[in-house]
């Protein structure tokens, strides 16, 4: 009988390959995606408080839950470089007590209504989010705005935290691809903000205490240009409300005024070499990067649609095809673009066995030279589109997703239309648009390279490449 059932099926997996003389449904074209907005009009509330806080509300009734959150358009990147890490340190601290509770009191509350409340930071943003059951709404919304607005900044926690991160920074050193970012971007933004991790370095760690949180967080958390966002089942005209109870009267703290950020330094105009001096490694990790571009740059979309066909596509790109499907030097290859406020970087990375990392290097020295004389095909180019629609679409999935994107919006001054029109304009791209963007902005003869293992086994193999320079983890 088992058997009978096995040959029925297979008899019907046949038929439907075949389809009775049609190509099998894996093999055809996918279907053109859908145009049309993002969010269905009139499904999107927007206004602004008196403070100069917006407010942004999506309902989407599907499940009864929200999430909501504050986002500030300042980061890690509107400190001075000796301050590096205090942003991350201010909105960890944040956590630790807010409002009447202190950190154990704030926890149990969380937990008390099944929910998650954390505070962030990026380069360009400092954030609070919050989400769980929407019945719990004004409670949930309470205890994000303690966190946003009255954080206790405790001595006790500051000092726990302190110590927390200089071990964290110290077990950092242990990761080999760690080491590489870091000192990548050291040579690349050597006396910027960007040229230091954001978790900072022990030494500006080390002076980090409660009153440099508290004062990190009046210079931030101002309300002009913050976004308050919520999306889920909920009423808009409640939560408008809501945030009128909660931050009407928010003006800030009276910090230090919020200073622009200084522009990075000027790209290198030669190669540099860097190895970090990790003598018991058996495996290079190899990082090559430049500047790279601001996420508002007006050629952002033709330089995606090449990271793609370059490096950023996965097992269809061309570092990934020559360094471990041709040449199998290694598990993993890839390249992106990094796009911030005030400029970037640009990413390649591998990683090898230490007698293979100057041949490993060279392949993706090549790859980019090739990005520059032997352009992106048109072939190469349409895959790229149809992948970066497919990555778009697939990242818009829930209304938290979209809402997000739409706050991301807000927050670097882009179109409020640009999630509607992303899939034509990526369409009206031309070939010769990308092939243009991989002669803007690739320049293997000027990049930045970083090794992590030996320097006995890889100065020999580097030489040749540039000056080399061993640093100490």
């Amino acid at each position: 009988m088992r058997r009978a059932g096995i040959a029925a099926f297979a008899a019907l997996v046949a038929l439907g390959c075949s389809g009775f003389g049609q190509r099998p449904a894996w093999e055809e074209p996918p279907p053109p995606p859908q145009e049309g907005p993002v969010v269905p009009a009139g499904a999107l509330h927007r206004s602004v408080l008196e403070s100069g806080l917006q407010v942004l509300v999506l309902e989407d009734r599907s499940l009864p839950r929200v999430a909501m959150g504050l986002v500030i358009p300042r980061g890690a990147a509107a400190l001075p470089p000796e301050q590096a890490g205090l942003t991350a340190y201010t909105t960890e601290l944040m956590n630790r007590g807010a409002g009447e509770r202190d950190a154990l009191a704030f926890a149990k509350a969380v937990d008390a209504l099944g929910a998650s409340i954390s505070a962030g930071s990026g380069w360009d943003t400092a954030a609070v989010s919050a989400s769980g059951l929407s019945r719990d709404f004004d409670a949930l919304s309470a205890l994000a705005a303690d966190v946003a607005l009255r954080p206790r900044f405790e001595p006790v926690e500051a000092e726990r935290l302190r110590s927390q991160r200089l071990a964290a920074l110290e077990r950092a050193k242990d990761d080999p691809g760690t080491l590489a970012r870091w000192h990548l971007a050291r040579v690349l933004f050597e006396g910027h903000a960007y040229g230091y991790p954001q978790d900072g370095t022990p030494e500006s760690v080390a002076g980090f205490d409660a009153a440099a949180a508290r004062r990190t967080h009046a210079k931030l958390f101002v309300p002009q240009g913050a976004t308050f966002y919520a999306t889920g089942d909920v009423d808009t005209q409640r939560v408008v409300e809501r945030v009128q109870e909660l931050f009407g009267t928010w003006i800030g703290a009276g910090g230090e005024p919020v200073v622009a950020t200084p522009p990075p330094p000027p790209p290198a105009q030669s190669r540099r070499v860097v190895i970090v001096n990790r003598p018991d490694l058996g495996q290079a990790t190899i990082v090559i990067g430049e500047h790279g571009i601001s996420r508002t740059a007006p050629d952002r979309l033709p330089v995606q649609l090449l990271n793609l066909v370059v490096g950023g596509g996965g097992f269809s790109s061309r570092i990934m095809s020559r360094v471990r499907e041709d040449e199998g030097l290694a598990y993993y290859a890839y390249s992106g673009f990094a796009m911030r406020r005030d400029g970037g970087l640009f990413m390649a990375a591998t990683g090898t066995r230490v007698p293979e990392a100057g041949r490993a290097v060279g392949m993706l020295l090549d790859e980019l030279e090739r990005a520059r004389s032997d352009p992106p095909s048109a072939a190469e180019i349409e895959h790229a589109r149809s992948l970066a629609v497919g990555r778009f679409s697939l990242g818009l999935e829930t209304s938290d997703a979209i809402l997000s994107a739409l706050v991301d919006l807000d927050v670097y001054g882009l179109p409020r239309d640009s999630l509607d029109t992303y899939r034509s304009r990526l369409r009206a791209l031309t070939d010769e648009e990308v092939r243009a963007a991989a002669l803007a902005h690739i320049h293997p003869d000027r990049v930045a390279i970083v090794v992590v293992g030996p320097p006995e086994e890889l100065r020999g193999q580097l030489e040749a490449l540039g000056p080399v320079e061993v640093v100490e983890p």
